[in-house]
């Protein structure tokens, strides 16, 4: 199989701002390659940081630091990440903290808290029927964390698991 190119360039949303200041959050994400082996009878894991090029089925985690460079505490602290095109949504990264936590169907518009559900239309017995579901996690397009401080100088990591398709 051919191999992808890099993930892609993704760009990272807060929904903090200051306005008429500098933004004091400073966001980076880390895509990293999660290879499974087995040692000793006990399934490891490796990160490959920055891979290249990574085949269908592969498993990548995506990792964003928030940073506060700011002179005050931040608090409520919204931050955003799309799920890549070309993947799709696994779970949360198992070796970060847990936040709040939202997800969208829609590329970031709406988000909400899972199990998210939608309408859709069915044909049962020749009518037209107007059912509510539950959104695959596989569907979503996005997440949102909401990280409830972030102290002067420090840092908190959120992130989750996609699989290359």
């Amino acid at each position: 199989m051919k191999p992808h190119t890099r993930l892609l360039p993704i760009a990272l949303l807060t929904g903090f701002a200051l306005a008429g200041q500098a933004n004091p959050l400073s966001l980076s994400l880390q895509q990293s390659l999660v290879r499974q082996s087995t040692v000793g009878g006990k399934v490891t894991e490796q990160f490959v940081a920055n891979p290249k090029g990574v085949q269908p089925g592969a498993v990548v985690s995506q990792v964003v630091t928030a940073l506060n460079t700011g002179d005050k505490t931040l608090k409520s602290v919204n931050v955003s990440l799309p799920v890549p095109k070309g993947t799709h949504y696994l779970g949360p990264e198992r070796t970060l903290n847990t936040y709040p936590t939202q997800y969208s169907i829609d590329g970031g518009k709406t988000f909400a808290s899972a199990p998210l559900k939608r309408k859709v239309t069915l044909n049962e017995n020749g009518k037209s029927v107007t059912k509510e579901v539950e959104v695959k996690p596989s569907e979503y397009t996005a997440v949102r964390w909401t990280i409830p401080e972030v102290a002067v100088g420090a840092s908190q990591r959120v992130g989750f698991r996609v699989q290359v398709q």
